[in-house]
């Protein structure tokens, strides 16, 4: 039976990011991924610059484009533009080359990954968890990460986050060529997609398409609709082979780790409620996890509390406002473009919470405050 410090339950972004910040400080650190290699990801891969404090890498093989302008269109028209100022705040990464860059990182700092291996068994004994997996060996570690993603059956197991997560559906694809999206745009395109909406990140030669909803999630299996939104962003082709996946997306405040384990990114029911914006949550997640881990064992002590207050803290309380802004936007959409997006200052605001300069929290204290003082902000 090996022992580890850590044994990490998927070996994606999440799980990989954990990896390698644990690793890095020293630690024995394991992954069990399921899948035997990775795929193409066609996941939108918006990441804010600002996330680079959170990596103890160089990732620039792994970005593809450098935003200067976020566009808005109401059924590819009513178009509205904002600005990125300065140097670019917003990146599009390669998901593919980047969670294999975080992966390889980790194995060089000693982690070790086991793949395709599915966890069975998990019971925890004399203050160490042993886990039986489907390889026929069992595992022993200290501290237990679950980083299985949207669909993890761990983090109900050990009661973590929402008892009923709430999930977004998106279909998501990668076409060659970029249509009509200038290299450093990304669009959103609302008013296709009924509570929901289709966005367009471009890669250096491709891009990446998705289409999400939030409230009525039969609605993405309408093909017509998905190559309507598809030629709104300039293809005529439509060939292509789209990925059907459901994100966990925040729904409260909810306690995040329990006794020596902790969840999470996506299996911690991180994901924005509002822009279903994952990578982020991701990369803070697994920064502060890691952090939480190392400070018990470097300590001896077993007590991960801190970690569910950092996240409820940092992320949690700016998607507390972004939930109560999706359920009325998404509810009335023509309204809320009408009155939200085209305002002259919202989608400067929307872009500045894309590249992490700005909370939910404080687009509704602005709102607030402009109610009550009928003033421009």
């Amino acid at each position: 039976m090996k022992e580890f410090d850590t044994i990490i339950i998927g070996g994606g972004l999440s799980g990989s990011s954990t990896a390698l910040n644990l690793s890095k400080k020293g630690y024995s650190v394991l992954i069990i991924e399921k899948e035997a290699s990775g795929n193409i990801k066609p996941c939108a891969g918006g990441m804010a610059s600002s996330m680079k404090s959170f990596l103890p890498l160089d990732i620039e093989q792994a970005i593809e484009s450098k935003i200067k302008n976020v566009e808005f269109r109401w059924e590819s028209s009513d178009n509205v533009v904002a600005d990125l100022s300065g140097e670019s705040p917003f990146w599009i990464i390669r998901r593919e080359i980047f969670d294999k860059l975080l992966l390889d990182e980790a194995l060089n700092y000693g982690g070790e990954i086991l793949r395709p291996v599915q966890v069975e068994k998990i019971t925890s004994q004399n203050k160490n968890w042993t886990i039986k997996c489907t390889n026929n060996k069992i595992y022993k570690s200290k501290f237990l990460v679950i980083a299985d993603g949207s669909q993890s059956k761990w983090s109900g197991y050990f009661n973590l986050g929402p008892r009923k997560p709430k999930f977004a559906n998106t279909i998501a694809l990668r076409l060659e060529g970029l249509g009509n999206i200038p290299q450093d745009s990304v669009r959103f395109e609302f008013g296709f997609v009924k509570c929901g909406f289709a966005w367009a990140f471009p890669l250096k030669d491709s891009i990446n398409i998705g289409l999400g909803t939030f409230i009525n999630n039969k609605l993405l299996e309408d093909e017509s609709l998905n190559n309507k939104v598809i030629k709104s962003f300039g293809f005529e082709t439509l060939s292509y082979k789209a990925v059907r996946k459901k994100l966990r997306i925040w729904n409260g405040i909810h306690k995040l780790n329990g006794d020596r384990v902790l969840a999470v990114g996506d299996a911690a029911s991180l994901c924005d409620p509002f822009l279903a914006e994952g990578i982020r949550p991701s990369l803070i997640s697994s920064y502060h996890a890691a952090e939480c881990i190392h400070q018990c064992l470097s300590s001896n002590k077993n007590n991960l509390n801190n970690y569910s207050t950092i996240i409820n803290n940092e992320w949690g309380k700016s998607m507390a406002w972004g939930k109560r802004i999706a359920q009325i936007f998404y509810r009335f959409p023509k309204t809320g473009y009408q009155l939200g997006v085209k305002r002259k200052t919202a989608p400067k605001r929307i872009a500045q919470i894309l590249s992490g300069q700005m909370s939910y929290e404080d687009i509704a204290k602005r709102v607030i405050k402009r109610l009550l003082t009928n003033r421009e902000y």
